[in-house]
């Protein structure tokens, strides 16, 4: 299924994940955490993690298309735009689904080499075993393949089309990136961070993903962003904030182990009046200690207006900011995620 379903149907490709049900597009806020309780009360140490060596695509590419799902229309439009700019590149050979596979990359791994592009294609034309295989090898088909990735990267208007769609989901990007690694650091399980991925990871499947990591670079960059330094560059800004994410999450966990482990530390959903935000308490038999609220579906968020989030009552502190914010049973979401579209609240003052 994975190795071979996967590279065929790929209507949407980031839920083309090891163990994952393409049909199944989301979850409600109900569903997660059903399954969180559960996860709680079977299973309280099993990993979680976003990337592993297997994954199909790292999780900040699927990120980048869990924003392309929320904006079908423009999406439509963009790849009209682009499969007319790439007309001089196709030949007879390259069918569409293959071609949609490859726009969808793009997207999602840019910016990336010709040569990583070109091995994942030959990748997954190989793996699906539609027109071309490892022991069946059709040099006509995979010829048309390498030269439609090409003309893409030779094509200074193309690039410049796919940088317009990065900067136009930018924001919604940002959210879901932070979002998603705030959620794994903090829910029930043991967190695994697979090699890199503590700032953006854009990489493919394997062997993309298996490339060598400069811990030397993360632990400066660790340190720049521990003095308060923050990049210039807006993909630089964002490995910033998920390293702070990372590093304090992680961080919250050793000092407090026994609000994320063990028999007595305990999860529970924390209410919010919308829709677009979502908020989850993490505690021990004394009560709720840490609040995590992310941002769901960002790309239709206009404002946080009068939203508020059902915080108890407290002196609460935002390791991520350094905000303070004091519940009486509520907290506004637009001062709590004021800053970024993540906060990790711990309660200083009850």
């Amino acid at each position: 299924i994975e190795d071979t379903a996967f590279y065929r149907w790929h209507r949407l490709s980031s839920l083309n994940e090891v163990g994952g049900d393409p049909e199944h597009f989301g979850v409600s806020p109900e569903e997660l955490m059903a399954f969180v309780v559960r996860t709680a009360g079977t299973w309280p140490l099993t990993m979680t993690t976003l990337t592993t060596h297997d994954t199909k695509r790292a999780e900040d590419v699927r990120a980048r298309l869990a924003v392309l799902s929320e904006r079908p229309d423009a999406w439509h439009a963009w790849l009209r735009t682009a499969q007319e700019l790439a007309r001089p590149y196709r030949s007879a050979p390259l069918d569409g689904a293959t071609e949609y596979l490859l726009w969808q990359t793009v997207v999602g791994a840019w910016p990336l080499t010709p040569d990583r592009l070109q091995g994942y294609a030959t990748k997954a034309v190989r793996e699906a075993k539609l027109h071309t295989g490892w022991t069946q090898v059709d040099e006509t088909y995979e010829a048309a393949v390498a030269a439609f990735v090409s003309g893409v990267f030779s094509d200074p208007d193309l690039a410049a089309h796919v940088e317009r769609w990065l900067d136009d989901t930018a924001s919604a990007t940002r959210a879901v990136v932070l979002g998603q690694k705030l959620l794994q650091l903090v829910l029930p399980g043991v967190p695994d961070v697979y090699q890199g991925t503590e700032v953006v990871d854009l990489t493919l499947v394997d062997p993309d993903n298996r490339r060598p990591v400069h811990v030397a670079d993360l632990s400066a960059r660790l340190a720049r962003v521990d003095a308060g330094g923050a990049s210039d560059d807006d993909l630089d800004r964002l490995d910033d904030e998920k390293l702070l994410v990372t590093s304090r999450a992680l961080r919250l966990r050793r000092e407090h182990p026994e609000w994320f482990v063990g028999p007595e530390a305990t999860v529970s959903h924390v209410p919010t009046d919308d829709e677009h935000a979502f908020a989850v308490a993490r505690g021990d038999h004394t009560g709720d200690h840490v609040v995590a609220v992310v941002t769901r579906l960002p790309s239709s968020l206009d404002g946080w207006a009068d939203a508020t989030v059902a915080v108890p009552a407290g002196t609460w502190s935002d390791v991520l900011s350094g905000a303070t914010h004091t519940s009486a049973g509520t907290l506004p979401i637009g001062a709590v995620l004021a800053t970024r579209p993540v906060s990790l609240l711990v309660r200083t003052l009850v």
